[in-house]
């Protein structure tokens, strides 16, 4: 294990290939520059199509990574994604999304940037080579949680820098990529290898290895809510209050799945506290909120377990 453990940190140490299938010359798209405004963009369309079939066939091994990931977030985990330039943005764009989307708290998903706050709007020179950086920002990883490097080449610096700490403190360590035969895949224990292919524009992962990657924690994160109970059918039962926009949403998704008046409905959230969950459940089960918010608890948020549980069939 430990002769393994040299080898792999070697690898990693070793100057990494200067090419990848991300960085090969797209001949479909080699006469980009003498076609019409509508030609350019067909073309871009047509390669843009070919990336829901690449994450297709990585569907198996993501569906594993998500049931990994639920079981570290349901013992109190957290999840972390590493990149750098737009690999690093998507993890940014996801983490942002979830908690008002499902109603987790903001540290569940963190998405950590190389170069931080400042790479987010503007290139940071350099930043994506440096592996210490990478190391650095990962120091807080601890074995209960799932860290997710974001390379669509494979090879960057900072994201092996994350993995390789994270995997030394244990935790679930996971590589996305667009590279089949990326070098970092040593550093992590399950490998997301999206094959989008060479690029309309040689080179510029913006395009279809970053709406891959998109794509991919999109389906993660969404899918690990669901198995985490914070939908119900595909409602977003667990979407915090904080807006008129989503208050109004709550409304309308209490009223359709109780069955109840409006007037009811807002009576019934106003009680629970601006809890969706926890208001539908009482209005579904009869239960007073705290009565219904244990039982609830004891479901493990899942609102379909909870009625279950009562011998109540969920409304369609």
């Amino acid at each position: 294990m430990a002769a393994e453990s040299e080898a792999r940190d070697q690898a990693l140490l070793t100057p990494l290939p200067v090419s990848s299938r991300t960085e090969e010359r797209n001949w479909r798209t080699a006469d980009i520059d003498v076609l019409s405004t509508e030609g350019i963009l067909r073309l871009l369309n047509a390669e843009d199509a070919t990336v829901a079939g690449a994450v297709a066939s990585a569907l198996p091994v993501l569906a594993d990574v998500v049931d990994r990931v639920v079981e570290r977030l349901r013992a109190g985990g957290r999840v972390h994604y590493f990149g750098a330039g737009t690999s690093g943005r998507m993890g940014v764009l996801d983490s942002a999304e979830v908690p008002p989307t499902f109603g987790v708290e903001p540290a569940t998903f963190i998405a950590h940037q190389a170069g931080g706050e400042r790479a987010l709007a503007a290139a940071v020179e350099g930043v994506e080579d440096d592996q210490e950086l990478g190391a650095r920002d990962a120091r807080d990883v601890t074995a209960a949680d799932a860290v997710v490097g974001l390379t669509a080449s494979g090879r960057t610096p900072y994201v092996a820098g994350a993995l390789l700490v994270a995997g030394a403190a244990g935790a679930l360590t996971v590589l996305v990529s667009s590279n089949p035969a990326a070098p970092l895949a040593v550093a992590a224990q399950h490998h997301v290898l999206v094959d989008t292919g060479p690029e309309a524009i040689t080179g510029s992962t913006r395009l279809k290895a970053a709406t891959a990657q998109k794509m991919v924690l999109n389906a993660l994160s969404t899918a690990a809510m669901v198995r985490l109970g914070r939908t119900y059918s595909n409602l977003m039962i667990s979407m915090p209050g904080i807006n008129a926009k989503l208050r109004q949403r709550q409304l309308a998704i209490l009223i359709e799945v109780s069955g109840a008046s409006e007037e009811t409905c807002r009576s019934e959230l106003l009680l629970c506290g601006g809890d969706l969950r926890l208001a539908m459940f009482c209005l579904l089960s009869g239960l007073e909120p705290k009565v219904a918010a244990g039982t609830l608890a004891d479901a493990g948020g899942s609102l379909r377990t909870a009625l279950d549980s009562l011998g109540l069939a969920g409304p369609a």
